[in-house]
């Protein structure tokens, strides 16, 4: 027998549920016994080929939801994972028995449906019934047919009610899918080798981010999440793999907004023997590549606003992108004072510790971001906030580094890598002054990596893209959670 809830916590409806249940058992016919289907065929694969399968035998299964007809007559609509078909069922076919257990069956019940392919008076494919089975009995009603699943709230935290009422939501999370394998085929078709590093690290570097902590029991040692991919791959470049790359998870300990979530996918990759030149090359490529396998266009709408891919992208100094924008020329300012002087005149934050190059940054983050709308590279960062990137020849207060803009949004972050161990342990140096000074982003010396470039990195070229940012822009989604199909939420109780 079933084991029922609580009678002052359930509905009716779930109530009847259960007991339609223990009738099941008693019958023996328990759906939950069941362990596999005979499904031969999918719902779209019947009706994008109709010809090929009037009249043909099939065996179909997926979830019900909606039923219609009254006596002996049904009309059902069976879901599965590439769309739906109609089911018409019939007494005079099914048996006064079988036909009487199908009329119990529920929105939400998985159930499997044998019989031919037809089209009704209609002119709508379906499958006549000869053989019907419950395989799941659905115990809790879903949402009312034509108001769906609306609350976002509970969309997030019931992801498997969302992709069943909203058949919009389950098409990003394909979408999103075939964004990543399309990625992948591109850097493999260009001889990158995919590769895994460790997501346990003693030493969270890569990126100015707070990482999560943890304690590894059996080593009796504090860990941290990894906050980038960066200082494994560039070790595999040292090692002389020369073209490698990584899409997973990374941690950041940090707030939760429409375009951040604590935990996120990134890909990064490195290439041996270029520059930050290549990899704007690379990025135009791969987004032209991704958007036209995907889509089907190299235009895209994101929020009513239309970019196109398949114009050279710009680029344009972060230099003269704020000059242009705030109307503050940095090439003016010769020191510290005189940047933070500039910055409360023109209503600016900034904290004691920064200096002339982290406020141009603050320059560009308040007066030009939002103006990065089209496929933009911003070129050309401060020293003070690259502290892995190799600086430029001819003014090494800047470094060859660029963020890639569209929508006003960074998508993506790439550098000439440093490849000099002593100027990048006078790097990590600089960044323990500045976590010593409470910057809880600061990168702390990683001896095992200096140890690497000391036995010799070749000039390098790389580059992090944010996949969920990509993702959002691609199929229109207004927050980083619409592309999460299980997004970090603060617990109910």
């Amino acid at each position: 027998m079933s084991q029922k809830p609580q009678q002052a916590n359930t509905s009716d409806v779930i109530k009847v549920r259960y007991e339609k249940l223990d009738a099941l058992r008693e019958a023996g016919r328990d759906p939950f016994v069941i362990t596999t289907s005979d499904r031969d065929t999918l719902t779209e694969t019947i009706k994008n080929n109709f010809e090929e399968y009037e009249n043909k035998d099939v065996c179909v299964a997926g979830r019900l939801l909606s039923k219609r007809g009254k006596g002996k007559v049904s009309f059902m609509d069976l879901h599965d994972r590439s769309g739906k078909i109609q089911i018409f069922a019939k007494f005079d076919d099914l048996g006064e028995e079988e036909y009487g257990f199908l009329k119990k069956w529920d929105i939400g019940d998985i159930v499997e449906v044998k019989g031919f392919v037809f089209k009704t008076q209609m002119g709508e494919i379906s499958v006549h019934a000869k053989e019907v089975k419950l395989l799941s009995k659905s115990l809790k009603p879903l949402p009312e047919k034509y108001h769906g699943l609306t609350n976002t709230d509970l969309r997030y935290r019931q992801r498997y009610v969302d992709l069943i009422m909203n058949p919009e939501v389950k098409d990003t999370f394909v979408k999103r899918s075939k964004i990543i394998s399309s990625i992948r085929r591109y850097l493999d078709s260009q001889g990158f080798m995919e590769v895994e590093t460790p997501m346990l690290v003693a030493n969270a570097g890569g990126a100015s981010a707070r990482p999560f902590e943890t304690h590894f029991n059996a080593l009796d040692e504090d860990l941290k999440l990894r906050i980038s991919l960066e200082l494994y791959l560039k070790r595999l470049i040292v090692g002389g793999l020369e073209k490698v790359y990584e899409i997973g998870r990374v941690f950041r300990n940090e707030g939760v907004d429409t375009r951040h979530n604590p935990e996120f996918t990134l890909m990064e990759l490195y290439q041996a023997y270029t520059d930050y030149n290549g990899m704007m090359d690379l990025t135009e490529n791969l987004y032209r590549h991704v958007a036209q396998e995907v889509l089907g266009t190299t235009k895209i709408t994101y929020n009513g606003v239309e970019m196109d891919l398949g114009k050279p992208f710009e680029r344009i100094t972060m230099l003269d992108a704020v000059k242009k924008y705030s109307g503050v020329d940095f090439n003016e300012i010769h020191s510290d004072e005189e940047a933070k002087a500039i910055a409360k005149e023109k209503g600016v934050e900034f904290e004691d510790r920064h200096k002339k190059g982290d406020i141009l940054n603050l320059f560009f983050e308040e007066f030009a971001e939002e103006h990065m709308i089209q496929p933009t590279f911003v070129m050309d960062h401060p020293i003070e906030i690259s502290p892995l990137t190799k600086k430029k020849p001819d003014n090494p207060d800047y470094v060859e580094r660029f963020e890639f803009f569209m929508n006003g949004w960074e998508m993506a972050n790439a550098y000439s890598e440093l490849n000099d161990p002593i100027d990048q342990r006078e790097r990590f140096k600089a960044q323990e002054e500045q976590l010593a000074q409470g910057d809880e982003e600061a990168n702390t010396t990683d001896e095992d990596f200096l140890n690497a470039l000391e036995i010799g990195m070749p000039p390098t070229g790389g580059i992090g893209f944010g996949i969920d940012r990509m993702t959002m822009l691609l199929t229109d989604s207004a927050a980083i959670r619409d592309v999460l199909l299980f997004p970090t939420m603060k617990p109910l109780d």
